[in-house]
């Protein structure tokens, strides 16, 4: 409980404290968007990395060299956790936006520095609105900003995967960006698994080789997200020792 207190007070504060941090990202922004996108990423990774000391949490990252560094991708991952989040914004070098659930625009402040990272807000409600937030990612790529997303639409309660939904992989094939597929692996288990205690966990996350999507047949683009989903039920069924 300590811990989780103490991570808590440590996300609360710096939401409210770092509201003047908001406003000079918002002025930047005025008048150099690009250097916004940039300060705002390097502000938030190092909230989260505090987060992840806060709460016992270590790192294990294996094929960080699969990740292209010259062109925005699309990173696709399974989601067990609230932490995924955290961690992945730790381990990515370039801007890059979280499709997020709609609900989470109603959470002041944390919307606002999630909209600074270029964050969608899905509603999984509404096909219409649904289709602009895909568009507006597409938009996004196409500017040089990579989007993560679980495709499953929901965390997992349970091991393995939920099944994949398909809508979100129009962001590659629209924009012709690589996918690279993304296993984390116990990061239910910070959390989740002993709410509302948190507990010292070793994550392993795995980036797996990139999956080209330029180009592919419509028969290809069909089996896209099953292909993907399989690379990633892969690299979780041979999920690395917990201790090192």
């Amino acid at each position: 409980m300590i811990r989780f207190f103490i991570t808590a007070s440590f996300v609360i504060l710096f939401l409210v404290l770092g509201s003047p941090l908001l406003l000079a990202e918002y002025i930047i922004g005025k008048f150099n968007p690009e250097r916004k996108s940039r300060s705002s990423l390097k502000i938030v990774q190092w909230a989260f990395r505090c987060v992840l000391v806060l709460s016992g949490t270590k790192l294990t990252v294996i094929g960080r060299e699969n990740i292209p560094e010259d062109q925005p991708i699309l990173y696709v991952g399974n989601h067990r956790s609230y932490f995924d989040i955290v961690i992945g914004y730790t381990l990515i070098k370039r801007e890059c936006g979280f499709i997020a659930k709609k609900e989470m625009e109603r959470y002041p402040l944390l919307s606002d520095w999630m909209r600074n990272l270029h964050c969608q807000f899905l509603d999984r409600d509404d096909l219409k609105e649904g289709l602009k937030t895909i568009l507006a990612a597409i938009d996004c790529v196409k500017q040089g900003v990579s989007i993560w997303i679980f495709p499953e639409g929901t965390r997992s309660r349970e091991e393995g995967m939920l099944p994949f939904k398909d809508g979100s992989f129009k962001i590659a094939e629209k924009s012709g960006c690589p996918i690279v597929p993304v296993a984390m692996h116990r990061t239910a288990d910070i959390f989740e698994n002993h709410f509302p205690r948190m507990k010292k966990t070793l994550v392993t996350v795995e980036f797996g080789k990139p999956v080209p999507t330029a180009g592919l047949s419509k028969e290809e683009k069909k089996e896209l997200s099953k292909q993907v989903r399989t690379i990633i039920q892969r690299m979780l069924d041979n999920e690395p020792p917990a201790s090192t």
